[in-house]
């Protein structure tokens, strides 16, 4: 089962390459009117909205913004929001020094409107300071519809293998009919509003103060199939904090400005705090074929993987199973009184073996047979004619001599005599 996963499920046949190199361009399309007290009517295009306007792996569609008009560089009132400009006197103002957060430089002079107590100091800034407030209505409520166009260029280096998300076909109004769904992987044109929503957000709620959303590109390749078989992958998510309503730091902001110059010649500028959505194209993905080399390594593994898999099984059988007396006793089981003893020596040849307990054993093949030698009985007595007896006689008259006699006359000689005539010699 684990070298069926290796193989099948991991591929551990194949070489992979992670390094993944990658090349995006993005391009948006739309257009959209307004009509505001600050700016007048208007018509948005691309050059108006899209920051920066040459599209890499990232960026920001304008949504909303707050607009400042008419600044120049002049002395005015700090801004009342500001807390280090507040003032009773003109020596809370220190000349020469800007306040944290501020919008200029204090002259010196403390400015207090009618009989009010307290005022804020004077600063050289662009005047008049921009107002500070929190958007409360969208103001290109359009570019849900806009269109963006992500065209992405990869290749694995380790295969030389290159290939790109945009349908390979000499047909020009392709493009400019189509739009990406998961049947139409190769049309890369997605709606604002339908990314945001994938996302799993409002694109409206999203739009009022900014946000961040993330599009992944999955490129994972099985270089032994058709090069066809190699196609991207699409996810999106939302990076930024969703709890917009809740959090201080919610949302995506940032300034900018446009400068011109009156008839007399003097600088002007109108400042823009803009708020939009900001996405991030991520592309990563990896490669394989197969190799030689991990295939060898793989299953030298999966084989040795198999083998500790098999002692790791007797351990738990022998000393942690409930019933593992009765695993013991399987395993360790004594094949009889027969001992299969491997051992080089002549066939026949009577043996000692430590292993046989005293038993005689003797060589048949690569086999070891032992016998069980018969249970030795003690001699018995025989009694007989005068000279008959020819075995060792341990009974005598009382107070006989401790050796063995054998029979024969009355006060014999205690060496053996064999049988024959009465006082025959012992020769």
């Amino acid at each position: 089962m684990g070298a069926r996963w290796v193989f099948l499920v991991k591929k551990g046949y194949q070489d992979t390459d992670n390094s993944l190199q990658s090349s995006v361009i993005t391009k948006v399309k739309g257009v959209a009117f307004t009509n505001t007290s600050e700016l007048g009517a208007r018509l948005w295009d691309v050059a108006d909205y899209v920051i920066p306007p040459q599209g890499e792996s990232a960026f920001f569609v304008v949504t909303n913004l707050i607009v400042t008009p008419g600044q120049r560089q002049d002395t005015c009132a700090e801004n009342k929001d500001i807390p280090d400009a507040e003032c009773s006197e003109d020596s809370d103002c220190h000349a020469g020094e800007a306040a944290v957060t501020g919008n200029g430089v204090m002259t010196g002079r403390c400015l207090r409107v009618g009989t009010a107590q307290k005022g804020t100091c004077e600063i050289y800034a662009w005047c008049p300071v921009e107002a500070r407030f929190q958007p409360t209505k969208l103001l290109l409520d359009e570019a849900e519809k806009f269109t963006v166009y992500i065209k992405n260029f990869i290749r694995f280096p380790k295969f030389n293998f290159s290939k790109t998300n945009v349908q390979d076909t000499q047909n020009t109004s392709f493009l400019k009919t189509c739009h990406f769904d998961l049947s139409n992987l190769y049309c890369p044109i997605f709606q604002l509003g339908s990314i945001v929503q994938w996302a799993g957000s409002s694109f409206q709620e999203m739009a009022l103060k900014g946000g961040v959303i993330g599009i992944q590109i999955e490129w994972n390749c099985d270089l032994d199939k058709a090069a066809s078989e190699c196609n991207p992958h699409y996810s999106f998510s939302r990076l930024d904090s969703k709890n917009a309503k809740e959090s201080a730091s919610s949302g995506y902001n940032f300034r900018f400005a446009k400068y011109y110059r009156d008839a007399d010649g003097v600088e002007f500028r109108t400042l823009m705090k803009v708020y939009g959505i900001r996405f991030d194209v991520m592309v990563n993905g990896k490669a394989g074929k197969f190799s030689i080399v991990p295939t060898v390594i793989n299953i030298g593994s999966s084989m040795a993987l198999m083998g500790a898999g098999a002692f790791f099984c007797d351990l738990v059988l022998i000393y942690i199973s409930k019933k593992s007396h009765f695993y013991r006793g399987k395993k360790f089981e004594e094949e009889g009184q027969e001992l299969s003893l491997q051992r080089k020596e002549p066939e026949g040849q009577l043996l000692e073996w430590p292993e046989a307990h005293g038993r005689i054993c003797s060589l048949k093949g690569d086999s070891c047979v032992c016998l069980q030698p018969p249970e030795v009985q003690p001699p018995k007595e025989r009694k007989g004619e005068c000279g008959a007896a020819a075995e060792p006689a341990y009974s005598g008259d009382l107070g006989a001599a401790a050796e063995p006699a054998y029979s024969g006359e009355l006060g014999a000689a205690a060496e053996p005599a064999y049988s024959g005539d009465v006082a025959t010699g012992a020769g």
